[in-house]
């Protein structure tokens, strides 16, 4: 009680009577006015997302029925596209996931601060901006003019290099926001650097690598410049690895420019499915966001 006593006889009135005024009308006004500005451009800046979503909501859901869920482009129904694009997203994730986490685990646990890590790191960061239009030109070039046919395989490809730069960078800063005492811990009972990376690093680092694969299937799931290049499109059902592959972006791009006002009406209504897809996927990612702030 003394010593407490004495610490608050040792403060200075003066800094008490500064901490107990208010603020300067200025800093006041300033501080309101940043805070007006910034709901200000936040609210502009959604402006043209819900402008979006209510155009695509208003002029597809009133042709938005159970049955085109089952049926074929040609009837009216986007099933086959549906499939297509969730085969192709399958086949990229196959490829890209496995070669993207490898990666990142390269990146920050075996090659951090070597030449090769820096340089592979660089590669991915500038693939990361590499158009994805360039993408399908590169596969067009190595598989569809190779083979001479357009395949769903060829579509999932290009997607997959879309998706590999995103999956291993992302996997990278997850491993990196693993607190360095988690692997002194490690080594400390034993552990070696494989043993350390795989059972405490990698482990800890699950949700975060699993919210950049779900971005990176997101990012993937809307493309259609590469798909243009590489599956093309089909209005009927095909075999993903024989022959052209319908896809919901492919779909709605030659849906808009198709002359039948019938099937450009049907715009709007794969956009819905389309933005439903990309929205679970990031809905997805969100969860395991959370679930890692939680943990």
């Amino acid at each position: 009680m003394e010593t407490r006593d004495s610490q608050q006889s040792n403060i200075n009135p003066f800094w008490i009577a500064e901490i107990s005024q208010p603020l300067p009308i200025s800093r006041r006004l300033f501080n309101s006015g940043m805070t007006v500005l910034a709901v200000a451009l936040s609210s502009l800046a959604l402006i043209p997302l819900f402008s979006i979503i209510w155009e695509i909501l208003y002029r597809g859901l009133s042709g938005l029925k159970p049955e085109m869920f089952v049926k074929e482009v040609i009837e009216n129904g986007f099933a086959n596209a549906i499939v297509g694009t969730l085969i192709m997203v399958g086949i990229a994730s196959a490829i890209s996931i496995p070669c993207g986490v490898m990666g990142g685990i390269y990146l920050s646990e075996f090659g951090r601060g070597t030449k090769l890590g820096s340089a592979i790191r660089f590669i991915i960061t500038v693939l990361t901006g590499v158009p994805s239009i360039v993408v399908g030109v590169f596969v067009y070039g190595v598989l569809v003019f190779t083979t001479k046919t357009y395949t769903g395989f060829a579509g999932g490809f290009a997607l997959a290099v879309i998706m590999l730069p995103i999956i291993t960078l992302t996997t990278e800063e997850a491993l990196k926001l693993i607190p360095t005492p988690q692997r002194l811990a490690s080594a400390a009972l034993g552990g070696n650097k494989f043993q350390t990376t795989f059972k405490v690093v990698i482990s800890a680092a699950i949700p975060g690598i699993t919210t950049g694969v779900l971005l990176a299937v997101a990012r993937a799931a809307g493309e259609t410049a590469p798909l243009l290049f590489t599956a093309s499109s089909s209005y009927f059902w095909s075999d993903v690895f024989s022959g052209p592959t319908a896809s919901l972006p492919v779909i709605i791009y030659n849906l808009y420019t198709d002359s039948d006002p019938a099937k450009n009406a049907l715009v709007w209504t794969a956009s819905i499915i389309l933005v439903g897809m990309v929205l679970f996927f990031s809905l997805l990612s969100r969860f395991f966001t959370n679930k890692r702030r939680t943990n």
